[in-house]
This record gives C-alpha cells, sequence and structure tokens, in this order.
C-alpha cells in the first residue's frame, strides 16, 4: 500500500488495523525495557488479590503497540514528518495478557501549513479487544507532508 498525503485524510475518516495477541513475553520484555516491575503487573499471586484477579499489562505498552499498529496500516509511509505529542490518553480498561487488540484510528481535523508544504493532523486512537470493549483511547498529532512537499523533498535526495 502507498502512504496518503495530507490531501488524502478527511475529517471523520477512519481505519482499522489487524488484530495482534499481547502475550507473556509482550509484558516481560516491556518489564525490562521499562523497568517496571510493579506487582500488578510482575507478581501473578499478587494480581490475583485484585480487582482484575490477574497480572495487567502496562498501559504504555498499549500506547506503544497502538503506534505499529498504525504503522503496519501504511497510510503515513510515505508522508509522515513528525508525531507531534500525545494528549488525553485514558486506560478505560485492562489489557491483559492473551487479549487480542486492534486499533481504530479516526481523523479528527486537518489543517493545511502554511507553506502549503505539510498539514498537521489530528488523530483518535481507540485500542479494542476481543470484547468489543475500547481499553485505551487518545489522541495524537502529525505533521504530514502534502503532495507538493513530498515532491520537493524528493527533488532535494
Amino acid at each position: 500500500m502507498s502512504g496518503y498525503y495530507f490531501e488524502d485524510f478527511n475529517e471523520g475518516q477512519a481505519f482499522v488495523s489487524g488484530g495482534r495477541t499481547i502475550t507473556e513475553t509482550d509484558l516481560t520484555m516491556f518489564s525490562m525495557i521499562s523497568g517496571d516491575w510493579n506487582p500488578i503487573h510482575a507478581d501473578m499471586e499478587f494480581a490475583k488479590s485484585t480487582r482484575f484477579g490477574q497480572r495487567v499489562v502496562h498501559g504504555v505498552l498499549g500506547m506503544a503497540v497502538s503506534t505499529g499498529m498504525m504503522h503496519e496500516m501504511g497510510i503515513f509511509h510515505d508522508s509522515v514528518i513528525a508525531m507531534l505529542g500525545y494528549r488525553n490518553w485514558n486506560f478505560l480498561g485492562p489489557l491483559l495478557v492473551n487479549d487480542t487488540i486492534h486499533l481504530k484510528l479516526t481523523i479528527l481535523s486537518v489543517e493545511l501549513g502554511r507553506s502549503g508544504n505539510s498539514g498537521k493532523i489530528a488523530r483518535r486512537f481507540q485500542l479494542i479487544n476481543q470484547r468489543n470493549e475500547v481499553v485505551q483511547d487518545g489522541e495524537s498529532d502529525v505533521l504530514v507532508l502534502t503532495r507538493q512537499g513530498g515532491q520537493s523533498a524528493q527533488k532535494k535526495r
């Protein structure tokens, strides 16, 4: 799939990724990378005593996986300049080992930049589990090339 440029995005447009099952290895590797060995993630016996009844996968792992799912969709491959940040990210439900999640990405707004070479796109990320429950919901803006900006970038290479 060829990536989209700024002109290809419209407010309300939605994209849905394929599914991905969160594994025991994902939880362990993220604990190792982040250094977060909180008992809710790492101690099965402790986690049994919580309202979840089992270990909960790190919320930030869900954020990271959502960016990977978006990348796999290919929509920003040719045009992305930079992610501008996250905002209003909420953990609405637990993310558990063996949950299969997918990403619904919705375009909230598009704003052309002054140069005409790029624009800002506001996006809503929703991580949805196999029970069709939204477990994470947040927003992220990205700076994206226009076709004109893409052609200018090609000439500079």
